[in-house]
């Protein structure tokens, strides 16, 4: 699809609105608020101990394998692509301390892999929402944990598709499994679920 000027002024201008808006409800609003190609989502999960004790031992159990130079952060800031309107902030970030460096939001080519774990309140922005969001980033590996259910997938090949980029690659696990996140593999056991 063409945009043409007008609109593409008007698209970069609603993206800027949204953006200050999510700016200023940081830390006065419960949920985190994410900006997607449908607008914003608020994800209205308070943290819950099963998914900042997931997101925590992923971080551990990613970094005993990484090289030093790698890290997975579990903070801020976003990662932002302005020209596509989006802007999100995944769980877990596989990324070099490097690129970590500087002022701004990360830039999304720099990430090895995103990590989300599902929320109760809201799984299909992590199933459905990010599952389109990230390959148009260029996240090259997209990995999600649902403690829901106790299982997961390890989606990684972005190609392009009539509907946008796509990831090509598609592989589901159970809690208890191994699972391989771009070049490193760590256990899954003793993961929490959601009572």
């Amino acid at each position: 699809m063409t945009i043409a000027p007008d609109d593409a002024r008007r698209g970069t201008h609603l993206y800027q609105v949204m953006k200050e808006f999510v700016q200023s409800t940081d830390d006065t609003l419960p949920g985190k608020f994410e900006i997607t190609k449908e607008g914003i989502v608020l994800d209205m999960m308070s943290p819950v101990k099963p998914h900042e004790l997931t997101a925590l031992r992923l971080r551990k159990r990613l970094e005993k394998v990484m090289p030093e130079e790698l890290v997975a952060h579990t903070g801020e800031p976003d990662v932002e692509n302005e020209p596509e309107g989006i802007l999100r902030r995944p769980d877990v970030m596989v990324i070099a301390e490097a690129d970590m460096e500087g002022d701004g939001s990360f830039d999304p080519h720099t990430l090895i892999a995103a990590i989300e774990i599902v929320s109760r309140s809201n799984p299909d922005n992590d199933w459905v929402s990010k599952m389109r969001d990230y390959p148009l980033l260029g996240i090259p590996t997209y990995v999600i944990f649902d403690p829901r259910e106790g299982e997961g997938a390890v989606l990684s090949d972005i190609h392009s598709t009539p509907d946008g980029p796509r990831y090509a690659t598609r592989k589901d696990f159970v809690y208890g499994e191994d699972v391989t996140i771009g070049e490193w593999t760590i256990s899954t056991d003793g993961l929490p679920r959601y009572a």
